[in-house]
C-alpha cells in the first residue's frame, strides 16, 4: 500500500503506522472482534487496556502480533511500548477508523494480537512447579468475569498455576484477559479433559487438592496447609459434586447466620489469601 497508509509516527524508538482503511490486511486480525471472539482466531488472542498491555509485553509468556492504537491514546503509551520488541508493529488509527475494524466502540482504544504458541499440559505444568507450592483447579466454571477475576485474585496471592477442566472457559477468552487486569497472561495454566484426571494427575504430583464449599469441614483459616495444595472451586449455583468432593479435603468460608453464599471469585480471594504465604 501507498499514500497515506503508510504515514508513520515516531514512537518508543519505532514506528507507528497509521491506518485510514478499515479493510487493511495489516489490522485484519482486528476485525469483528466479538464475532471472532465466539469461533476462535486460528491461534490468536486478543489483549485490550493499557496495564493488559504492559503485563503482555513484561510477562514475556507469549509472542506479540502487533498493536492497535487509537491516535490519541499514542502518546501516554510511550513507556508501555518501551518494553515492546523493536520490531513490533504498532498501528495508529481515528476513532472512527478503530471502531470500524473492531465493529463496535473500543472504549479504551488500545488492543494487541497475541499469539498463543504451543500448549503446556497440566503435567508438564505440576512437574516444574517448586516444591512448596499453590495451584489453583477450576472445575465448570464458564463465566468468562469469574475466570478473569480468580486469575486475578491468584496473581494477587502467589499461586504458582491454575488448572481447568474442560468444562471451564477460555482464560484468554477477550473478556477474561480484560477482567484479570492481565493475570490471565502472566499466571501459568493449562486445561485437562475433566476433574476426575486433573485430581489424579494432582495427586501423582503430591498435590493435596482442598475442595471450597460452604458444606466444607473445615474453617478455611484454621486449615493446615500442606506442603503442595491445590484450592478446587466449582460453579456457581450447583458447586462441586459430591462424587468428586468426597475425594478430596474440604473448606469453607465462615459467615454471618443464615447466608452461606459467595460468588465463586470472591469466595477465591478470600481462600487463596488464607492460604497464601505472603500474610
Amino acid at each position: 500500500m501507498t499514500g497515506s497508509n503508510e504515514r508513520q509516527v515516531g514512537i518508543a524508538g519505532s514506528d507507528a503506522v497509521r491506518i485510514d482503511d478499515p479493510d487493511d490486511p495489516r489490522v485484519a486480525p482486528y476485525r469483528n472482534i466479538r464475532e471472532r471472539d465466539l469461533v476462535g482466531r486460528e491461534g490468536r488472542f486478543v489483549a485490550e487496556g493499557k496495564v493488559v498491555l504492559d503485563v503482555l509485553f513484561r510477562a514475556q509468556r507469549f509472542t506479540v502480533e502487533s498493536v492497535l492504537v487509537l491516535e490519541n491514546r499514542l502518546e501516554g503509551l510511550r513507556r508501555v511500548l518501551s518494553s515492546a520488541p523493536a520490531d513490533l508493529p504498532v498501528y495508529v488509527a481515528s476513532r472512527a477508523v478503530m471502531d470500524a475494524i473492531a465493529g463496535f466502540h473500543i472504549h479504551r482504544g488500545i488492543l494487541a494480537i497475541g499469539r498463543r504458541g504451543d500448549t503446556q499440559s497440566a503435567d508438564d505444568l505440576l512437574a516444574g512447579l517448586p516444591p512448596r507450592a499453590l495451584v489453583v483447579m477450576l472445575v465448570g466454571i464458564s463465566n468468562h468475569d469469574n475466570v478473569g477475576a480468580i486469575f486475578r485474585n491468584a496473581a494477587a496471592f502467589g499461586a504458582d498455576a491454575v488448572l481447568l477442566d474442560a468444562t471451564s472457559c477460555d482464560p484468554l477468552y477477550r473478556k477474561a484477559i480484560r477482567v484479570s487486569v492481565g493475570a490471565a497472561l502472566k499466571v501459568p495454566f493449562a486445561a485437562g479433559p475433566d476433574a476426575e484426571s486433573t485430581l489424579a494427575l494432582l495427586a501423582r504430583h503430591a498435590f493435596v487438592p482442598v475442595a471450597l464449599s460452604p458444606r466444607g469441614r473445615d474453617d478455611i483459616r484454621t486449615l493446615a496447609r500442606p506442603e503442595r495444595v491445590a484450592l478446587v472451586l466449582g460453579t456457581e449455583g450447583e458447586g462441586l459434586p459430591e462424587a468428586l468432593m468426597a475425594r478430596m479435603r474440604t473448606a469453607r468460608i465462615a459467615m454471618a447466620p443464615g447466608f452461606d453464599s459467595l460468588n465463586v471469585a470472591a469466595a477465591s480471594a478470600i481462600a487463596l489469601h488464607e492460604l497464601w504465604e505472603g500474610q
